[in-house]
């Protein structure tokens, strides 16, 4: 499988990419075409396809933090899910690094969310259950989410520092 990091819109990949986005995520987690450009222009943020036989298999989405590395956005193709590839996808990308990973997870509140979970477990990251929030994309409320972070639990406390350091630079474009 080949890895390949998007730095514009003008990508061969990002249209197909963007697709998926838009299928994976609910609206009130997307960003607009408009905001995801202007992401490219900062240093610390990723956009990574995955392609096998040119065929896409799916995205990550991440900030390179200085204490944390966190996946924004994270989704494998309808038709390769369940084939190992978000697997394949997430060992590697946490092999070999020391910076803790970071990611959010909807609430457990159905079978889905639940598998997710699970998934992630299976793959070494711990379900935080401390309150997290984040903004709408679509109007001034807050979403409930929960934090899982590889390879320990995060203290509430780091999960404040991490929220007051970094969601104004991850929102900012919502």
């Amino acid at each position: 499988m080949l890895q390949l990091h998007v730095k514009s819109i003008n990508h061969d990949y990002f249209l197909i990419a963007w697709q998926l986005y838009n299928e994976a995520f609910p609206k009130h987690e997307r960003r607009s075409l408009q905001s995801q450009s202007k992401l490219f222009e900062n240093p610390d943020y990723r956009f990574y396809v995955f392609i096998e036989d040119d065929m896409l298999i799916g995205f990550m989405l991440w900030w390179n933090f200085k204490d944390f590395r966190y996946i924004d956005h994270f989704a494998v193709t309808k038709s390769k899910r369940n084939n190992g590839f978000g697997a394949k996808i997430l060992k590697a990308f946490i092999k070999g690094n020391s910076k803790p990973t970071l990611l959010e997870v909807e609430l457990p509140d159905n079978l889905i969310d639940n598998r997710r979970i699970k998934f992630y477990e299976r793959l070494g990251f711990k379900l935080n259950l401390h309150e997290y929030k984040v903004p709408s994309s679509i109007d001034d409320s807050k979403i409930d989410l929960l934090v899982m972070t590889y390879p320990k639990l995060i203290s509430k406390e780091n999960l404040c520092k991490f929220v007051f350091n970094n969601h104004p630079i991850i929102f900012k474009t919502f």
